[in-house]
């Protein structure tokens, strides 16, 4: 349907018992705090109600029929297989079904651009320092893109975590009036700090991609008490930024919680009760230090410069 929903009424949510974070993508976050928070936010398990499920299967089935996949080249399938380790990403379940939730999402909602970039997304690096192939693969990874896609594979990890970091989204918002006559960004190569020069042509285009990701991470229910969740601040940030700027081409519906922060279906424990009363605005800087740290952990700068005629 291209729009993100909250399923309260739909589903169930509880909390996981015994959650070990260190099987998760989150394994090298540091910090008491960071990983106390992270932890209660993400060892939940959904529950859904038969019919919901049963509707959204259909749904998702005839969509399918419309709109058919369009197929992989088997030498890349091959080359994931083969060079990749895409283990070192897995959490509570096979985080394939992550990259094709982005990979089908952008074949029906962002049809104009190839949706092998969200499939791809996270190869180059995750916001947590885990990665899929080493550097000296990037040629190998190279040829088996067109310069479109090539360019906005190595860039999504830097993107991903410079959106984090607060400076850039604030740039953008400041310089909203004049964003048409941006030229380009330059930053830097997650994993391995080259730096890089995109054009503001295919910055907007990133900042879509961006924004698709970031649907597969929006609590599943009860946005209204779940406002400082971190990707759902960053999700509704960029969604509003690309809106005013008259840049969000991707087909994305959304529409802001609204009432009481009321928990439908939902059990929440002591601890994941006290985590939804942070701050929106602690939590935000709370995020951007993490991804500080795990930048500076691996030598990668967050420096970027915005360049203008």
């Amino acid at each position: 349907m291209g729009r993100a929903f909250d399923h309260a009424g739909r589903v169930r949510i509880e909390p996981i018992p015994n959650f070990d974070l260190d099987r998760t993508i989150f394994n090298t976050l540091e910090g008491r705090l960071s990983r106390f928070v992270m932890r209660t936010r993400v060892a939940k398990l959904a529950h859904w109600d038969d019919e919901a499920a049963k509707r959204v299967q259909r749904d998702y089935d005839a969509s399918r029929e419309r709109f058919p996949l369009p197929p992989i080249d088997p030498a890349l399938l091959r080359f994931m297989v083969d060079e990749c380790d895409f283990d070192v990403e897995h959490a509570d379940g096979s985080f394939l079904d992550h990259l094709y939730f982005c990979f089908e999402y952008g074949t029906h909602h962002f049809p104009e651009y190839s949706p092998i970039v969200l499939l791809l997304h996270s190869i180059l690096g995750t916001g947590t320092n885990t990665f899929a192939m080493k550097a000296d693969k990037i040629p190998g990874l190279r040829a088996l893109l067109t310069p479109f896609e090539w360019t906005h594979v190595e860039a999504f990890p830097s993107v991903l975590r410079l959106l984090y970091g607060l400076t850039l989204r604030r740039d953008l918002w400041a310089n909203l009036s004049r964003l048409d006559a941006l030229e380009s960004i330059r930053f830097h190569r997650v994993i391995d700090n080259e730096p890089l020069v995109m054009s503001a042509a295919d910055l907007w285009v990133q900042l879509n991609f961006q924004l698709i990701h970031l649907v597969d991470f929006l609590p599943v229910a009860n946005w209204a008490a779940h406002q400082n969740d971190t990707a759902f601040i960053l999700f509704r940030d960029l969604y509003a930024l690309l809106d005013k700027a008259g840049k969000r081409s991707a087909k994305l519906d959304y529409q802001a919680a609204t009432g009481a922060s009321s928990l439908t279906g939902e059990t929440l424990s002591l601890a994941g009760w006290l985590t939804t009363r942070i701050p929106v605005g602690i939590s935000e800087k709370m995020a951007a230090k993490s991804v500080g740290r795990f930048s500076e952990r691996i030598g990668h700068s967050m420096a970027y410069e915005l360049v203008w005629p």
